[in-house]
């Protein structure tokens, strides 16, 4: 991949579409994670208004540390980037009180935390006249799902959803990420332990791009060792329970004939 012109296309992007949707800049949630890192960073390279958010609930002094770190480092590199930090665990305390206890369960509750991730966004987009910006790359968003409907999901632009997870690394290393960004394990840090993406899909990120471009390819399993083939269903069955995500809302459209006849 030819980095430094794929960052570039990606700023020009950004610029153009801001430009022309008549509003001042962007907002991004920052988490301590790769992919977060390299969108925020490439929404300042704009040279317009950026807000990072660093949003926690119950929060990990881990995740935390890597979130302020990266809001540091992006504030002295680009005086035109405002971080803030915001404790939604009130907030969250309030869903948990108000919700019925058989609805609380651990993935109810992550995705709960995601979609006040989402809301705290828009307060800030609305009242500033910014852009949300995705964090989503493109295994996450068109490969496995790997995201929350109307949480992390529910932006206004993804700048990054067609880089694959080993590009977004790339592009990283290249804008001069932290260290500890680029060696974190990847997380959601929706849950109260410490589990990554890999422990809660089953394959790694290397895994899912290969059975990502498998499927793009011939699909010729006859030499696929044991391991490609778990890796391949597990890809297929994210792939199939999340399309509801990956695709457009349906809608009824409802024939001439039935409305007037």
């Amino acid at each position: 991949m030819k980095t430094e012109k794929v960052i570039d296309y990606i700023v020009n992007w950004l610029n153009a579409y801001c430009d022309g949707s008549g509003m001042r800049g962007f907002v991004v949630g920052v988490s301590g994670g790769i992919d977060s890192a390299v969108t925020s960073t490439l929404c300042a390279k704009t040279g317009k208004p950026v807000t990072a958010l660093n949003m926690h609930i119950y929060p990990n002094p881990a995740h935390m540390d890597l979130a302020q770190g990266h809001i540091r480092w992006l504030a002295d590199r680009f005086p035109h980037v405002t971080g803030r930090t915001i404790d939604l665990t009130a907030s969250f305390q309030a869903m948990e009180k108000n919700l019925p206890p058989e609805i609380q369960d651990p993935l109810t509750l992550a995705n709960t935390r995601s979609r006040l991730r989402m809301l705290t966004l828009y307060a800030f987009a609305g009242h500033h006249r910014l852009l949300v910006a995705g964090t989503g790359n493109k295994v996450e968003d068109f490969g496995v799902g790997f995201f929350t409907k109307y949480g992390d999901g529910g932006v206004d632009i993804s700048p990054i959803a067609d880089l694959m997870k080993s590009e977004v690394y790339e592009v990283a290393r290249h804008l001069g990420i932290i260290d500890g960004i680029l060696r974190a394990k990847p997380t959601d840090g929706l849950f109260d332990d410490s589990r990554s993406d890999e422990d809660q899909i089953g394959a790694s990120y290397d895994e899912l791009e290969w059975a990502m471009r498998f499927e793009a390819g011939s699909k010729d399993a006859s030499d696929l060792n044991g391991r490609q083939k778990e890796v391949l269903a597990i890809y297929r069955a994210f792939h199939r329970n999340n399309r509801h995500k990956m695709d457009p809302i349906p809608t009824a459209v409802i024939p001439e004939d039935v409305k007037t006849g």
